[in-house]
């Protein structure tokens, strides 16, 4: 497939699609009358520019005023048979609504990741958390047995249950968030279990920056002794972003299953090659509950110069950095709250950690707060080096402060950083 034959299949899935949002669905069909535009003005790619953007306020104030789903069903409310929500970690919680036509979309871009990573039939997946409303793990958990893989559950268990049940039952594959992998091979160590040795062969890791942050996915991949991949996807996409074997540090979007267009957050215009700038989706297929133009917010850096399994499709470099109003300024230099993860993870000694950025009248104060290993003898030594090394690294010195107790684990997201707003 060449890049022209993509966008040919592209436009052709998008415009099937626009045919029934203008026939019924209110929610667009408000927002594009707003914009003067009409089903006929749409007839080629110069056109899809003038379509207006979606942002998640937006779709949370719909949501807030035609409780409890908001008006972006293009379908009959009896359609729809599945219900996720969002973590609620940037907002309001969005609830998104499925029909069986959107789900099975949402499985088939499944089979292309698994096909992505190589998975085989001698796989067998282990997915340790409880699911709740979050769609990734259920999406994730049913797009494996559909392809006819084993699959475990692990809801409802401690850590070291978790362990123990992954190892009776001899899984190779392991989905999670980046956080848990990492605690997962905390408690490990803990207990004298040597997850290197184990059949785990591959981790598929989301919901957050870390694996491909360099630092992370080493220490991951030692603890594992597995293939790292990362992945990407959101409750109101869908799962759409895989790193391929072939292509390390490297997610992979499924652009015959969206439209993903890279802008600069400011002018609003596409980016160069190697650039960076927030990622825009239109889904291609999840037409019960639709996204057209889709500011998600996460910072990325495009390519189009692979041609991962031989697809034409764009590559992250690095993946999703951050989010683009995450981005911290201090003292005149810019760094996102990965970059920083990156490297407190390259001190081996380090346990745990968490991101402060203290919002003052005279600029932004980082505070960096460290629990080391039990191991670790010499406390101030390691602060010393962290502080040292981020000013080396990006020309300001935050304050690095030891953990007064144990910091939180988390078993989903980690909420390592967070921003604090301080009078005077």
């Amino acid at each position: 497939m060449t890049r022209e034959q993509l966008r040919a299949l592209q436009w052709q899935k998008l415009s099937t699609g626009l045919d029934r949002l203008f026939a019924s669905n209110a929610f667009y069909r408000e927002k594009f009358a707003r914009s003067g535009i009409a089903r006929e003005d749409i007839k080629g790619w110069d056109d899809f520019q003038r379509l207006p953007f979606t942002t998640k306020k937006e779709l949370a104030a719909d949501q807030e005023a035609n409780p409890i789903y908001g008006t972006n069903l293009t379908e009959p409310r009896d359609s729809y048979v599945r219900l996720h929500q969002t973590s609620g970690t940037t907002g309001r919680r969005l609830r998104w609504l499925d029909t069986p036509e959107s789900w099975g979309w949402i499985l088939k871009c499944w089979e292309q990741i698994y096909d992505a990573v190589g998975i085989d039939a001698n796989d067998r997946f282990f997915f340790p958390f409880s699911f709740g409303p979050f769609i990734g793990f259920w999406a994730a958990f049913e797009g494996a047995s559909r392809i006819g893989r084993f699959v475990l559950p692990g809801g409802g268990l401690t850590t070291n249950a978790r362990l123990q049940l992954m190892l009776d039952n001899g899984i190779t594959i392991v989905l999670a968030t980046p956080t848990y992998a990492l605690r997962m091979a905390e408690v490990a160590e803990e207990e004298g279990i040597d997850l290197a040795h184990s059949k785990v062969r591959g981790l598929i890791l989301a919901g957050e920056p870390g694996a491909n942050i360099p630092a992370t996915r080493q220490r991951l991949e030692q603890a594992w002794g597995a293939r790292l991949y990362d992945h990407s996807g959101m409750t109101e996409i869908g799962s759409i972003g895989i790193e391929y074997d072939e292509l390390p540090g490297h997610l992979v979007l499924l652009e015959d299953q969206v439209i993903a267009e890279v802008l600069d957050p400011r002018t609003l215009q596409p980016v160069e090659d190697g650039e960076l700038g927030e990622l825009v989706l239109t889904t291609l297929g999840r037409w019960g509950s639709p996204l057209i133009r889709y500011r998600t917010a996460d910072a990325v850096r495009p390519s189009w110069q692979f041609r991962p399994g031989g697809k034409p499709f764009v590559a992250l470099d690095g993946g999703i950095l951050g989010r683009i109003d995450d981005m911290i300024w201090v003292k005149g230099n810019n760094v996102y709250p990965s970059a920083i993860e990156g490297l407190v993870r390259e001190f081996d000694e380090v346990a745990e950690f968490a991101i402060e950025a203290r919002e003052l009248s005279s600029g932004t104060r980082l505070v960096i707060c460290i629990e080391p290993k039990p191991s670790v003898a010499n406390g101030p030594a390691l602060l010393a080096s962290i502080a040292r090394m981020i000013q080396d690294r990006f020309y300001f010195r935050p304050d690095v402060v030891l953990a007064e107790e144990p910091l939180p684990r988390f078993e989903l997201k980690g909420r390592r950083f967070r921003r604090v707003h301080v009078d005077g």
